[in-house]
């Protein structure tokens, strides 16, 4: 559950856009006061400056990957906490107006993401086609339907066409069945209690490039036997050539397995930034992190066991 006094979430408009269709999945913030935005860096802005209370924005894609406006903005510019994760299926469509044909059609608008998980369908389909840049999906077949042109097209959900009075003229487009979009509600200065199914979201600042410093810190979750579920670098902005790692494993921050691992990157690198500690989504490995805990809370109080007989 997210915090009761909450009442409004902002996230990426107009209506009919993956992100708020991921939204209305989930029954407690779909019910808060919703403000729309153009840009997920301005939802993440308008939590960080109290205007809004929750922000939900799209963070990583299973065929384009990490969604670095969301990001980077989590990362660099904001100090937001992730609440929960939320996963929505992501079935692309390329939509035109009534009567269009395919073979018309010379350009095709989208949000870059979008167009980048169609990529292969339009090379087949649409090998000259001119790709134009929208906010989002759904503002895409917006202007489509505000100016309607005979050889132009837009990729976007279902929904959204028929709000718009569009038509669907090439259904599921993405590249590959299984894509998948992973969103985030963030908050500021809130750590969600543990569940037994959770995931931890770190950034790694290096104190020095030099060899062997990245596996420095992967051997501090391989000897604890902590799951990494993402690991990407990313550039600083200090410097060309200075990157961070972004990390996502398995686990709370609570947890004492993950909490000394956490405490040994903090102690070795220059610094570490938790992006948030939240319940995580889909099928959960519990019983695999709680043998993990288990073994790590015995081999604690062994230690402390011969620790008390020291004189």
């Amino acid at each position: 559950m997210v915090n009761v006094a909450a009442t409004t979430i902002g996230y990426l408009g107009p209506s009919g856009t993956f992100t708020e269709q991921a939204l209305d999945n989930e029954a407690d913030i779909s019910a808060l006061e919703r403000v729309q935005f153009p840009t997920m860096p301005a939802v993440i802005h308008a939590v960080s400056a109290g205007e809004i209370d929750l922000g939900f924005v799209a963070i990583e894609n299973s065929i384009e990957g990490s969604v670095n406006a969301s990001q980077d903005t989590l990362v660099f510019d904001s100090e937001l906490l992730i609440q929960r994760e939320v996963l929505l299926s992501i079935q692309m469509n390329l939509i035109a107006g009534p009567g269009t044909r395919l073979q018309d059609i010379t350009e095709v608008i989208s949000i870059p993401h979008a167009i980048g998980q169609c990529r292969n369908y339009l090379s087949a389909t649409l090998p000259d086609v001119m790709t134009l840049s929208a906010s989002s999906t759904a503002e895409a077949v917006e202007l489509l339907a505000l100016e309607p042109v005979s050889h132009r097209a837009a990729i976007g959900p279902a929904n959204a066409a028929t709000s718009y009075g569009l038509e669907i003229i090439a259904a599921d487009i993405e590249d590959h069945p299984e894509n998948m979009t992973r969103f985030v509600v963030v908050a500021p200065d809130r750590v969600p209690a543990p569940t037994g199914h959770d995931r931890t979201s770190i950034v790694v600042f290096q104190r020095k490039d030099q060899p062997g410093s990245l596996l420095g810190i992967l051997q501090e979750f391989a000897a604890r036997s902590i799951n990494l579920t993402k690991l990407e670098s990313r550039p600083t902005r200090r410097s060309l050539g200075d990157y961070c790692f972004l990390i996502d494993l398995e686990g709370h921050i609570s947890e004492p397995v993950v909490a000394d691992a956490l405490t040994n990157l903090h102690a070795k690198h220059e610094s570490l930034k938790l992006l948030g500690s939240y319940p995580a989504a889909g099928e959960a490995a519990k019983t695999a992190r709680r043998s993990q805990s288990d073994s790590w809370r015995k081999a604690t109080a062994w230690l402390e066991e011969h620790l008390s007989n020291v004189d």
